[in-house]
Formats: structure tokens, sequence, C-alpha cells
């Protein structure tokens, strides 16, 4: 090789990508976007829509003339007992009687505190169930039809109580309290 001479780089192959032609592309885009809409059918009005009311819900009796004046407990445990009584009996189509089945659905725990009068000021979850977490309202609903709990003015502060709720399949429960 001479000097004036430059060696020449070897020739790289190279592969190209299958290109799609632009053109071919370009006019099946237009042709997709450029067709007209089809002509709408001619509007026919929609018939009126008759206003109707539901009929009013059943009222519930009151709990207080189902169940009766509540005792006025002397302790804590008597309040619990006698509100878990009341719970039955204001609720007797969601609740079971027996022992209690293996596994059971759901146990969701509440604190509920109360008024002087036994009526309820506050109900906290302190235990939520990872399934069939409906069944708190159901629970929150029972205490709720079961109040007043009798006049606990009388009793040491704080008027509030735990309650275990044991669920079964039906979503029927019982208070553990009388378990």
């Amino acid at each position: 090789m001479l000097c004036t001479e430059r060696p020449r780089p070897a020739r790289r192959r190279r592969h190209r990508a299958r290109r799609l032609p632009w053109p071919a592309l370009g006019l099946a885009l237009l042709a997709a976007c450029g067709a007209p809409p089809p002509s709408p059918s001619p509007a026919r009005p929609l018939p009126p829509v008759e206003s109707r009311r539901l009929p009013p819900a059943p009222e519930e009796e009151a709990p207080q003339a189902a169940l009766g004046a509540p005792a006025t407990p002397h302790s804590h445990a008597q309040l619990k007992l006698q509100a878990a009584r009341r719970m039955l009996a204001a609720n007797p189509d969601r609740t079971y009687l027996g022992p209690a089945p293996d596994p059971l659905l759901a146990i969701p725990v509440l604190e509920i505190e109360l008024n002087a009068d036994g009526s309820v000021r506050r109900i906290e979850v302190l235990r939520m169930p990872r399934q069939a977490g409906d069944t708190v309202q159901l629970a929150i609903d029972s205490v709720r039809r079961a109040a007043p709990f009798g006049d606990v003015s009388r009793l040491p502060r704080p008027w509030k109580f735990t309650e275990t709720f044991l669920f079964n399949d039906d979503r029927r429960f019982k208070p553990r309290t009388l378990e």
C-alpha cells in the first residue's frame, strides 16, 4: 500500500427495519376520519315519565311501646346485661339464640356511650370485621332500636359499655354478654 492511499473502512451491513409506506398509511387514516357520520334517525319524543311516589314505608313500632320502660340499672354489669336483653327483644328477626356457630361470619365490637336518661349519646366502632363490613351498621341499628337503656344518672361516670356482636352466616347476631 502506498502512503498516499488511505485504507478503506470495512463495510458494515445495515439491517433496515421494514417501513410502511407513508402515503398508504396517510390515505388509510384520512379515509377513516373523513367518512361522514351516519345520519341520525328522526328524533322521536320520549314518553312522559310518570312521577310515581312510593308508598310510605311502614313505620316501625316505637321501641318504648314494644319493649316497655327499662329498669334503672344499679351497676355497670346490670346495665350491660339489660342492654343485651333489650337488643334481643327489639330485634327478634335479626337475632339468634343458642350457642354461637364456629366459625362466625363477623365480630364487630361497639362502644356505646349513654346520656343520663339512658338514650344513646355516641357509638364508636372499636373493631371492624375484615369481611361482612355491613354487619357493623346492623349492630349500630340494633343498639339504636333497643334504646333507651334506663336511667344511668346514679351510676358512676363514664356511662358507657362495650358490646361484642357475634354474627352467624345468616347475618343474625347475638350479644356476647348473653353467651
